[in-house]
């Protein structure tokens, strides 16, 4: 854990923990997560179309079916 000091626009602050219902510890780290989740799947949508994968989907369905069992 990292202890900082921020200055932030009390209006953006309250504005933000009325949509998460959250006091201000848990708004600012549910904030800093979903950005960081926008970054990976901003990198992950790059990747559309660039990857060849091949898969057999009756085998899958059949090999979970086994699993199951």
């Amino acid at each position: 854990m990292r202890k900082v000091t921020m200055m932030l626009p009390a209006d953006l602050i309250e504005r933000a923990m009325k949509v998460t219902g959250k006091g201000l510890t848990p708004t600012v780290r549910e904030s800093l997560e979903q950005t960081a989740r926008s970054d990976v799947y901003e990198r992950l949508l790059a990747l559309k179309g660039k990857l060849k994968i091949d898969l057999d989907l009756d085998r899958l369905r059949e090999d979970r079916e086994i699993a199951l069992r």
